[in-house]
This record gives C-alpha cells, sequence and structure tokens, in this order.
C-alpha cells in the first residue's frame, strides 16, 4: 500500500487549534448502554488497549493536564466519559480493552458496552484507534476493526508514544499497518503518529479532527 499521509494544510492546522483552544468540559459518563447520554452533533470515540495512553493523548489534545484521568494501572478507565470540546464535539473515553487489573467479569460488561455502543450511535462520526507504535497491531486489536468493519463504523489509526521510536522504526511500523488496513472497508487510510510526550502529532491529529467536522457540516 502506498504512503497516504499528508499534511495537513496551514487553514486545517489552526482550526484544529482553534477547535481544541475552546472550552473542554466533562459531561457525562456511562457504565452501562441505558446510561448513554442523547445523541446531539458530532460524536469522536478514543478506544485501544488498556495501557496505550488514550487518557494522556486528550488530555494533550486539549492541553489539560487533567481533563482525563491517567493512571499507571490499566484499566482505570471504566465507563465511557463524555467530554465536549468547543461546544462543537463531543469526545468519547472508551474503556481500554485487554489486560486489566479488575475481574474477568467486569472486563467482559466493558467489552460488552464498546460494542453496544458502536452499534447504535449513528451521530458516531469516527474512532481513532491508539495503538503503541512500539508493538504495533496485535490480535485483540484485529477483533475491534473486524467489530468495526462489521457496523460500518469509520476508524483510524492513531500510533501512541512515537517518541520511543527511530525514524527508520516509525516508517517500518506505518507501513505496516497500512498494509494491513488496505482491504478494510472502513479504515480511513492515513495512519497518525502521535506522542503525549513530546507533543509530536497532535497538531496533526486536531487537524485531522477538524477536517472531519468540515466534512460533516459542522
Amino acid at each position: 500500500m502506498t504512503d497516504t499521509t499528508t499534511e495537513p494544510t496551514p487553514e486545517l492546522l489552526e482550526a484544529g487549534r482553534l477547535l481544541f483552544a475552546g472550552a473542554a468540559d466533562f459531561t457525562a459518563a456511562a457504565p452501562a448502554l441505558g446510561a448513554l447520554p442523547p445523541m446531539e452533533g458530532v460524536e469522536i470515540a478514543f478506544a485501544g488497549r488498556s495501557n496505550v495512553g488514550k487518557s494522556s493523548l486528550i488530555n494533550a489534545l486539549t492541553g489539560r493536564n487533567t481533563l482525563a484521568r491517567t493512571s499507571h494501572t490499566p484499566g482505570r478507565t471504566q465507563q465511557l466519559n463524555f467530554f465536549r470540546i468547543g461546544g462543537r464535539l463531543m469526545l468519547v473515553d472508551m474503556p481500554g480493552y485487554g489486560y486489566a487489573a479488575v475481574e474477568k467479569a467486569k472486563v467482559e460488561a466493558w467489552t460488552k458496552l464498546i460494542h453496544a455502543y458502536l452499534k447504535g450511535r449513528s451521530n458516531l462520526a469516527r474512532v481513532y484507534l491508539l495503538i503503541d507504535s512500539r508493538h504495533g497491531l496485535k490480535e485483540i486489536d484485529t477483533d475491534l476493526l473486524d467489530g468495526l468493519d462489521k457496523a460500518a463504523v469509520s476508524y483510524q489509526v492513531v500510533l501512541t508514544k512515537g517518541d520511543a521510536l527511530k525514524k527508520s522504526e516509525i516508517e517500518k511500523r506505518i507501513a505496516g499497518i497500512q498494509a494491513a488496513l488496505a482491504k478494510r472497508p472502513a479504515a480511513y487510510p492515513e495512519v497518525l503518529l502521535t506522542s503525549s510526550r513530546d507533543d509530536r502529532g497532535v497538531a496533526e491529529l486536531r487537524a485531522s479532527i477538524a477536517r472531519l467536522l468540515q466534512d460533516r457540516g459542522a
């Protein structure tokens, strides 16, 4: 698969900056499907394995160190957390899947909640699937990709912890993931590299989200 990574325009970078420079507020937490807030406006969701760095990346995007709770203990996000961004966007922090330091039954309940949410949220514009750049796609990730393809939910892979890799390793990792996504119908082809530690790729991710809003007329 050819490299589809493109640099965002200065206009999109500025639109992304302005979007996340505005208010960012926690609005709701849903431990079960019946507790989901009403669907309104454009919604995006961040998904990924436990300890992939979802909360750290959300905090980096919004420039707020404590908006999303971070922890060195996998599995601390135990519900769907909703954040309103700039009055224009709802960002959803999903429970991490895979290893978590909690009982198996609770992990199974989270998994069921995640899949039910993905199937039933008509205003969900895209899922940003966070993958640890050091490890790449794992079997547990492809299980979620299968579910997203089946539900016809658009998704985009975002690599985290990109500061841990050399440039040659980054290029190899991105090429491998693009090849794996090539035949997946719901996958957005561009793979983004980020690091919440040194902010690389954060402006580009903001621009990607701003472009999604523009495409939706929001």
